[in-house]
C-alpha cells in the first residue's frame, strides 16, 4: 500500500468514526479564531475555550483589542500560560490587522503569517476553517504524532509534515482530517498508550514507535 493509499483509507475510516469534523477551539468569527487558536500555544483547547468568553466580551473585534493595553489582556488570559508573551501579540496583532487589513482577518496563508504571533499552523486553520480552502493541513501535535505513527510521514518537523501531507491527502478532505486526528488522538491513539484494539486504522497502521 502506497502512503497516498494508506491516506485515503485514513480519511475514510476517520470519516465515518468522526462524521462531525469541527474544531475544538470556540470562536464566532475569523478574529475569535485567530485570537482562541494563539492561546492555545501549549496550553488545552478546553482552557482556552473557558478564557475566551470574557476576553472577547472585552475585546470583541481588532479595533477594540487594538486599543488595549498589554496588561489589560493579561489579566484575562493568565490561565492560559505565556500570558505575557500572548497578550503582547495579541495587541500587536489587532493593530495590525487595523492598520493593514482595514479590521480584517487576511484570506492568504502567506498574509496571515504576517501577523505578530502567528504561525502556519494557525494560518492553516483560518483558510481551512473560515475560508474553506482546499488543502489546508494544520500541523499540531496531535497530527505530526499520529501520522508519524500510522506511517504517513516520516519526519517531526511542522513544515515538512504540511508539506508531505498536502501531497496525499486528497485536498478537499484534508482540513477535516485534522480535526478529526485531534478527536482520534484523544479518544483512541493516545501518546502512551494507544487502544489498537479499537483503532479503525490498525490494520493499515505501520505503529511505528507503538511498543508490542
Amino acid at each position: 500500500m502506497t502512503k497516498k493509499e494508506r491516506a485515503e483509507f485514513c480519511v475514510k475510516q476517520l470519516k465515518i468514526k468522526y462524521p462531525d469534523a469541527v474544531c475544538s477551539l470556540t470562536a464566532a468569527d475569523a478574529f475569535q479564531l485567530l485570537v482562541a487558536t494563539r492561546l492555545s500555544a501549549q496550553c488545552t483547547d478546553a482552557r482556552v475555550n473557558l478564557v475566551t468568553p470574557a476576553l472577547f466580551d472585552a475585546f470583541p473585534s481588532p479595533a477594540t483589542m487594538a486599543k488595549a493595553s498589554y496588561e489589560q489582556v493579561e489579566e484575562l488570559i493568565k490561565s492560559c500560560g505565556l500570558y505575557k508573551t500572548k497578550a503582547k501579540s495579541l495587541v500587536d496583532m489587532a493593530n495590525m490587522l487595523c492598520d493593514t487589513y482595514d479590521g480584517q482577518v487576511p484570506d492568504s496563508l502567506e498574509e496571515l503569517i504576517k501577523l505578530p504571533g502567528i504561525g502556519r499552523k494557525t494560518a492553516n486553520l483560518i483558510m481551512g476553517d473560515i475560508y474553506k480552502q482546499p488543502g489546508s493541513v494544520v500541523a499540531d501535535t496531535h497530527l505530526i504524532r499520529i501520522t508519524n505513527r500510522i506511517g504517513l510521514v516520516a519526519s517531526k518537523d511542522p513544515y515538512q509534515v504540511e508539506m508531505a501531507l498536502r501531497k496525499i491527502l486528497p485536498p478537499e478532505e484534508s482540513n477535516d482530517f485534522c480535526h478529526r486526528i485531534v478527536h482520534f488522538g484523544r479518544e483512541i491513539c493516545s501518546a502512551r498508550a494507544p487502544k489498537c484494539n479499537d483503532c479503525p486504522l490498525a490494520e493499515n497502521c505501520k505503529k511505528i514507535g507503538v511498543k508490542p
